[in-house]
């Protein structure tokens, strides 16, 4: 008999979900999620999995952010057959972002390959392609929360509400081999009590083993109302010097939604009507249409306001939807009035870049970074004070303002994540998993001075832990995880 769990990404890093759970010689899998970052960092995708993809029985999904399935595609391109369970919202979403992701991978493939032709160097093929993500959506089992389903022999999981973006779950795992019982909570992407839009995350009371995200971990958030007063003045003080144009680099599913939403309940106090505000994003787009039938997932605050005014839905009402990419460029002859949400959230691909190319060199636009910014990508150049940025194989030079408002974050922060943890009886084992090194040593840190007693350790990648010996923390060499 066997229980064990191995790390394989997402460790001492932010993307690249993927752990691997054993259980009598039966593989599964949560979260196949895409490395994100600089070019070294996006380059790992094309190493060999960690494991036979073959060999895995089922894939359980907490949600759809590409840093968490984006190797789906790539998974059963090599041969995985089985089930991916998650939740009904989170299927329709990946839909629409592995396609844009496949898209990307062809198109940054065709240019690899221009280069390679030079220099006598045989072409790549593309990761995946959209022939791969239709495979993909042919093996998804749409669940909902709160509901009991049995995954591989022994593995039963129950989804929860984990707040982050639509369809996010934390997943409960019982597990059985036989001789004994094991429940593990794994936190997804946990999100933030009293956003809008989304409900909180659940609150879990037992496990003898918790895997919590840390992606914050080093962090407060400004308070809402410090936020929403943040962004207010952006827009006052650009209104009142006659300054141009803003950019708000944003994720297409979740940020892009939460930030119309936040223009239509506000657009009278920050005087939006003197902006013209576009969604420059077809995925958004799409995105934006799965949240609107989706809404009885919502807070109780949005559905109350969704079925108030049908006809002016609060988010469609204040955005000029912006789809053709011709359209998408005579944007750029606009200098000032122009609000811009596009993707991508880091900007490392997408219209953002674009429009970037033609406004961070002027004196007279501002930019609001709303999210996250891994490692080695022009998001974080620019929220570490890059003096310039190269687009396109162009030095655009950093004259405009950068914002950076970390209260739009769908992430919980250090009090947050405390919060979400110490709900559970008896200080279960905790495992740090999907944050940097930096944000992990302080996060422990903490729990240490305000839990002592639970044992709480940084996930290293490869680590296998045997799950027969909790609530002790015993690792195994890589050899026995499925023997």
């Amino acid at each position: 008999m066997s229980m064990t769990l191995q790390f394989i990404g997402a460790t001492e890093e932010v993307t690249g979900s993927c752990h691997l759970l054993t259980l009598n010689q039966r593989q599964l899998l949560l979260d196949c999620g895409l490395i994100q970052g600089g070019k070294t960092d996006v380059a790992r995708n094309r190493e060999p999995f960690d494991f036979s993809p073959s060999e895995i029985f089922a894939v359980v999904l907490s949600h759809a952010h590409i840093d968490h399935s984006g190797r789906l595609p790539a998974l059963v391109k090599q041969g995985f057959d089985g089930p991916i369970y998650t939740h009904r919202a989170t299927a329709e979403l990946c839909e629409i972002l592995l396609r844009d992701a496949a898209m990307l991978q062809q198109r940054d493939t065709e240019r690899a390959n221009k280069r390679r032709e030079k220099q006598n160097q045989a072409p790549l093929e593309p990761l995946f392609t959209e022939e791969d993500v239709d495979s993909v959506l042919s093996h998804f089992v749409p669940l909902e929360y709160e509901q009991s389903v049995p995954v591989m022999p022994g593995v039963t999981i129950v989804l929860h509400d984990a707040g982050h973006i639509l369809g996010s779950a934390l997943v409960e795992l019982f597990l059985d081999d036989g001789e004994l019982q094991r429940k593990v909570v794994f936190s997804g992407d946990l999100g933030r009590a009293g956003m809008p839009i989304l409900r909180d995350p659940e609150l879990v009371d037992e496990a003898d083993l918790v895997m919590m995200e840390s992606t914050y971990g080093e962090r407060l958030h400004r308070s809402w109302e410090d936020t929403l007063a943040e962004l207010k003045a952006i827009f006052a003080e650009t209104i009142q010097s006659s300054r141009g144009n803003i950019l708000i680099p944003a994720f297409s599913v979740g940020r892009a939604q939460e930030i119309i939403y936040l223009f239509h309940l506000y657009a009278k106090e920050w005087q939006l009507s003197r902006w013209t505000i576009v969604l420059d994003s077809p995925m958004a787009i799409e995105a934006t249409r799965v949240y609107v039938h989706n809404y009885p997932l919502m807070d109780d605050e949005f559905q109350r306001m969704t079925q108030q005014h049908p006809g002016a839905h609060p988010l469609l009402s204040e955005v000029r939807f912006i789809r053709d990419t011709e359209e998408s460029m005579s944007l750029n002859d606009i200098d000032h009035g122009l609000i811009i949400i596009a993707g991508s959230g880091m900007c490392n691909g997408g219209r953002i870049r674009c429009h970037l190319q033609h406004n961070l060199g002027r004196a007279n636009s501002d930019v609001i970074i709303c999210g996250f910014q891994a490692l080695g990508t022009p998001g974080r150049l620019l929220v570490d004070g890059a003096e310039e940025l190269t687009i396109s194989g162009q030095s655009i030079p950093v004259r405009a303002r950068i914002h950076t408002v970390g209260g739009l974050s769908a992430h919980a922060d250090q009090a947050e994540l405390l919060h979400w943890y110490r709900h559970f009886s008896k200080a279960p084992p905790l495992i740090l998993v999907h944050g940097e090194p930096k944000a992990q040593q302080v996060l422990l840190e903490k729990i240490a001075e305000q839990s002592p007693d639970t044992h709480a350790v940084i996930a290293q990648r490869g680590d296998i832990l045997d799950l027969q010996a909790l609530p002790e923390l015993v690792w195994l060499p890589a050899a026995t995880a499925v023997e």
